[in-house]
């Protein structure tokens, strides 16, 4: 079995800690049961480990998101790249095609297919290889996995079952699938639950041969380079109206335990037992309220009940926690640079952005180099950069000249002039840029791994 975890989506309905360049499932909030905080996405990922699975994983992202993959994972995690975000139905797609023609996969391997960030127990996981053994014996198309509900939820969709499952002996049960039912209200809820319907935890196991076949019948390449050449093309539709709904033969896994979609606030925090996080003063009498401070600045929070107070360099949510859901909406038409993002070598904060009159911009940055990471080297084209060594030591090289950094130095970068910079220990430093267009567009990345740095400026 292949394991393919979907990590896409932009940040707006956990902003302001999310962006569009940091998605909710990256947000270091949760705990890892020893004491320090983690992401979604690192919780999963330490899960997979515990069920031996993480060498049959691959995550299927945007390039923007995988410098903050290989930050919080590793950057021997293996990934597939859409070219572009094109909604789920393309990212399988892709992924599937990835599998067979790049990496031999046999056409009868079960592919299973899941969110990146799921919020369930350890069992939940070793049940995927459950999935994959009724496939096997159930010849279905499709197989999928229903979380039981505990309640009359109206946020997921349902999948009904028929009226009679089919146990085997020493194997996992399933049951087939008569129909799926949308977001219902209430009373239907309670209907569908009557029906012992389950809900829709987005989960997918086909063998491989059934999504090849399927991309066939619809004209798509099934060889990687050329699907990448077509990806543009590809109708920005989900797997379940696409694929799902439309074939004759699915079968069911219950999922008996606990699962959340900790997409909003109001269920993000359910999750979090300290009422603070980061920098203030939460009094005794502000009763389930939560506060998620990322900034230096101090938040003092008194006799607020059920509130959300979230603040970030990209804003500050001040939010009745049943309200909060509705951020989305609000914050649909503000359109501004992330102002925070976390990289395979550290992270960066705005601190400041001045357009001139002129033309001419300035943006100033705090720029955090994790001990034995580096930069790229690099070039930009519209902009000229001031580098001031707040703390810490490194290597520097500019225009092929190497030379040792540390705190209280200053370095001006030209236009077009190449360079990078590797910390001995973590390096603080403080960044102005200067220029017509100051977008993270503007790098022309010339070689990543150090080695071949070394090996560009002695060449």
């Amino acid at each position: 079995m292949k394991i393919v975890l979907l990590s896409g989506g932009s940040g707006k309905r956990l902003w302001p800690l999310s962006n569009d360049s940091r998605s909710k499932q990256f947000l270091r909030i949760l705990e890892d049961g020893e004491n320090r905080q983690c992401s979604m996405v690192q919780r999963v990922w330490k899960q997979l480990g515990r069920e031996q699975l993480q060498s049959s994983a691959y995550l299927a992202t945007s390039r923007s998101q995988v410098e903050m993959i290989q930050s919080q994972l590793g950057n021997e995690v293996k990934m597939i790249v859409e070219p572009q975000r094109r909604d789920t139905f393309p990212a399988i797609a892709l992924s599937a095609v990835y599998l067979y023609s790049m990496q031999d996969v046999s056409l009868k391997e079960i592919i299973t297919v899941l969110p990146v960030d799921p919020y369930v127990e350890d069992h939940f996981f070793a049940r995927l290889r459950d999935l994959e053994v009724a496939l096997h014996e159930s010849g279905a198309d499709l197989g999928l996995m229903g979380v039981k509900p505990t309640y009359p939820s109206e946020k997921y969709g349902y999948i009904v079952p028929e009226a009679r499952s089919h146990t085997m002996e020493n194997r996992p049960e399933y049951v087939k699938v008569e129909r799926f039912a949308e977001k219902p209200c209430e009373e239907q809820a309670h209907l569908l639950m009557e029906q012992d319907a389950l809900w829709n935890c987005g989960v997918f196991a086909f063998r491989l041969e059934y999504l090849i076949n399927q991309l066939i019948e619809r004209g798509l390449p099934i060889q990687y380079e050329e699907l990448l050449k077509q990806y543009d093309r590809m109708k920005k539709i989900s797997f379940d109206y696409e694929i799902v709904e439309r074939a004759e033969n699915i079968i069911v896994l219950p999922y008996e335990g606990q699962w959340k979609d900790l997409g909003t606030w109001n269920t993000l925090t359910e999750e979090i037992d300290k009422p603070l996080i980061g920098k203030g003063i939460v009094t005794e009498d502000a009763i389930n309220t939560h506060v998620i401070n990322e900034l230096d600045i101090p938040i003092t929070v008194m006799g607020i009940k059920g509130a959300i107070i979230a603040a970030s360099p990209d804003g500050i949510l001040v939010s009745d926690k049943e309200a909060s859901p509705r951020i989305k909406d609000v914050m649909k038409h503000q359109d501004q640079r992330p102002m925070f993002e976390e990289r395979r070598w550290g992270y960066y904060k705005v601190l400041d952005y001045v357009k001139y009159p002129d033309g001419q911009e300035m943006l100033t940055k705090r720029i955090c180099i994790k001990e034995g990471r580096h930069l790229s080297y690099q070039l930009h084209f519209k902009r000229q950069e001031v580098w001031t060594v707040i703390s810490g030591q490194g290597e520097m090289i500019l225009e092929k000249e190497r030379r040792i950094i540390q705190s209280g130095d200053v370095i001006v970068i030209p236009k077009e002039a190449k360079h990078s910079v590797r910390a001995f220990t973590e390096l603080d430093m403080v960044e102005v840029q200067t220029g017509t267009e100051l977008v993270e567009e503007d790098i022309v990345r010339l070689a990543m791994k150090w080695e071949e740095i070394l090996q560009l400026c002695t060449s």
